[in-house]
C-alpha cells in the first residue's frame, strides 16, 4: 500500500513535467511552421525584386544607390538562415525597398509602366499574404512565450533551455506606421 501511494506521488509530478514538456515542444513547433509559412511569402518577394529593380533601373539610370541597397538587403535577407538572422534581414530589405518606393515617385513614366504596375501589384499581393503570415507567426511567438513564462512551466522550461522567442515586428516600418499621414491638394 504505501509502495503504491510513493508511486503515485513520484509518478504525478513526472507526468505533469512530461505534459509541460510535451506542449512546450508543440507551440515551438507551431511557432517554427509559421515561420515557414512566412519563409514560403519571403521566397516570392525575393524573387519579384530582381524584376522590379530592373525596371526601375531602365527608368532611372542615376538612382544606383538606391538601387543598389535594395538588392544587398535582398541578397542579405536569402542568406540568413535562422529566424532572429531572416526577421533582421527582412527588416533591412523593407526598410529598403521604403526607399525605393520613395525614388519611384519621382518618374511618373515609369508608374505608367504596365509591367512596373504588373510587379507592383504582385508585390502588394506578396505583401499582404506575408503580413498576415507575421500575424499567425507573432501569435505563435505570443501562445509560446505565454506557455514557458508562466507558473509552473517556467520552472520546466528553464530546465529543459526553452528561451523567450522573438516577434517579427515592423522594424523600420514601424517609423512609415506611426506618422501621420500627410494630405496635400
Amino acid at each position: 500500500m504505501t509502495a503504491t501511494i510513493i508511486a503515485i506521488i513520484i509518478a504525478i509530478p513526472v507526468l505533469i513535467v512530461i505534459g509541460l514538456y510535451n506542449s512546450m515542444i508543440k507551440l515551438r513547433n507551431n511557432r517554427e511552421n509559421a515561420f515557414a509559412d512566412i519563409d514560403v511569402q519571403l521566397r516570392q518577394r525575393h524573387d519579384l525584386i530582381p524584376q522590379l529593380v530592373e525596371t526601375v533601373r531602365g527608368y532611372a539610370k542615376h538612382e544606383s544607390t538606391t538601387l543598389q541597397a535594395v538588392v544587398e538587403a535582398r541578397n542579405g535577407a536569402r542568406q540568413a538562415t535562422s529566424i532572429d538572422e531572416k526577421i533582421a534581414a527582412e527588416n533591412k530589405l523593407s526598410s529598403a525597398l521604403q526607399g525605393l518606393k520613395v525614388t519611384i515617385e519621382s518618374y511618373p513614366d515609369l508608374k505608367a509602366n504596365q509591367n512596373f504596375m504588373h510587379l507592383q501589384e504582385e508585390i502588394a499581393d506578396v505583401e499582404n499574404k506575408l503580413a498576415a503570415s507575421r500575424r499567425f507567426f507573432n501569435s505563435a511567438t505570443k501562445e509560446y512565450n505565454n506557455s514557458i513564462q508562466t507558473f509552473p512551466a517556467n520552472i520546466v522550461a528553464g530546465a529543459f533551455g526553452f528561451r523567450k522567442e522573438t516577434f517579427f515586428e515592423l522594424g523600420a516600418e514601424r517609423v512609415v506606421v506611426s506618422e501621420v499621414p500627410k494630405i496635400q491638394f
